[in-house]
């Protein structure tokens, strides 16, 4: 059974920074996808950034790039979300992914089979 537990979000003022943690258990990082994905209430769901866990490349969304970066550490297996100069409009549930059904060595923001039950990050202005 995978179990994806997301931890580390918070309240932060615009301009902060917070780090989300994804813990997974039944799932072993090799040649697979990890992501990130974020909701608000009544907007759909957005992918934030992936990874593969073979080989470490990564996928941002245009509206985080350059200030979220997505990493992993395989002998935790753990995936992480670094969050920088955070705005208002970052608010949402984060949510960890995972999936194994994408081929080659790059990870898309969509088609993940196993979900987290999300962490809040709130920011204010």
């Amino acid at each position: 059974q995978v179990l994806l537990v997301e931890s580390g979000g918070g309240s932060v003022q615009a301009g902060g920074s917070l780090r989300l943690s994804c813990a997974a258990s039944g799932w072993t990082f090799n040649s697979n996808c990890m992501a990130w994905f974020r909701q608000v209430p009544g907007k759909e769901r957005e992918g934030v950034a992936a990874i593969y866990t073979g080989g470490g490349n990564t996928n941002h969304a245009d509206s985080v790039k350059g200030r979220f970066t997505i990493s992993q550490d395989n002998a935790k297996n753990t995936v992480y979300l670094q969050l920088s100069s955070l705005k208002p409009e970052d608010t949402a549930m984060y949510y960890c992914a995972a999936g194994d059904t994408q081929a080659g060595s790059w990870c898309y923001l969509d088609d993940y089979n196993y979900w987290g039950q999300g962490t809040q990050v709130t920011v204010s202005s």
